[in-house]
């Protein structure tokens, strides 16, 4: 992960508690860090350590003192690119190159969360924790389940795909699984990748931004109004727009740049939004979507 903020580590880290809402996993997924200045005394009223020694304590290796910002431009010009932190002269022999990054986030084995009688299958993609506790919060049960899990044996009443690393065409196993999920008639909500791997299921395209969005500040638009929400994002594919299938439509619209920011079906209950409606951080006004779409389970 490069990151092109030029100071990192200057708030610390907090103590890991996923009740708390303020980590979204439990552990550390990016197999190293490239930063230009990271801070080592941190001065934040609930820091326990500093960056270096959460990174070390992760086994994460991590690059201070980098042109983050020519790096990116170099990374945006050419693309998706693999790469390795080398020490001296040491050569790189074998490198863990793949671009299956969603197998490497996912859980492992299913995971129960029993709370009301409504039940929900969460494909886990590399999901946020919020996630997970926003259905919670609305009393729902929740069976997170591996990316690749068979659960068309499993009781639900509807299926939440959620966000995740990479490219979605990578995704082969969960697209195949949607796509025969979506010859009935159960409702389904894509939460930024899972967005993608739906328009991609359905039989649409997606393709790469040149700059990605990031942020809690991204504008979207409902699609045929003046209605504008400011949304959280962190993605670097799209949804083509062009490529949607008959019954299809755009749901939301980035008025930055006019790019697609949801797809829903016109006569079946499939949603997808490219946004983070559970936020964390950033603004929650569009967390209405996750009652809207469980009030159709």
């Amino acid at each position: 992960m490069v990151l092109t903020y030029p100071l990192i580590g200057n708030y610390g880290v907090p103590e890991i508690n996923l009740g708390a809402g303020e980590f979204e996993s439990a552990r550390i997924h990016i197999a190293g860090l490239i930063v230009s200045g990271i801070c080592r005394q941190p001065n934040h009223w609930n820091s326990v350590s500093a960056l270096p020694q959460w990174l070390q304590s992760e086994g994460v290796p991590a690059l201070c003192s980098i042109d983050t910002r020519a790096l990116t431009k170099r990374l945006r010009h050419h693309g998706t690119m693999f790469g390795a932190i080398c020490i001296g002269k040491e050569q790189v022999d074998a490198l863990r190159m793949t671009d299956d990054l969603v197998s490497q986030v996912s859980v492992d084995r299913p995971v129960r969360y029993s709370r009301g009688e409504k039940r929900i299958v969460l494909i886990d993609c590399g999901c946020k924790e919020s996630i997970v506790r926003n259905l919670l919060d609305r009393n729902i049960t929740v069976l997170r389940v591996p990316y690749d899990y068979d659960f068309s044996s499993e009781q639900y009443d509807g299926v939440v795909i959620s966000n995740g690393p990479g490219d979605p065409k990578a995704c082969g196993s969960t697209i195949a699984r949607v796509r025969e999920l979506m010859s009935g008639n159960t409702p389904i909500l894509g939460i930024c990748l899972g967005s993608q791997i739906l328009a991609l299921a359905a039989g649409g395209d997606t393709y790469k931004l040149k700059y990605g969005h990031r942020g809690q500040n991204q504008p979207c638009i409902v699609a045929g109004t003046k209605r504008c929400y400011i949304t959280s994002q962190n993605h670097g594919y799209a949804v083509d727009r062009k490529t949607l299938p008959q019954h299809w439509d755009e749901w939301f619209i980035n008025a930055n740049d006019g790019t697609n920011e949801g797809i829903r079906h016109r006569h079946k209950p499939f949603y997808g939004v490219q946004f983070h409606p559970e936020a964390a951080p950033g603004p929650n006004d569009a967390n209405f979507l996750f009652d809207d779409f469980l009030n159709g389970v």
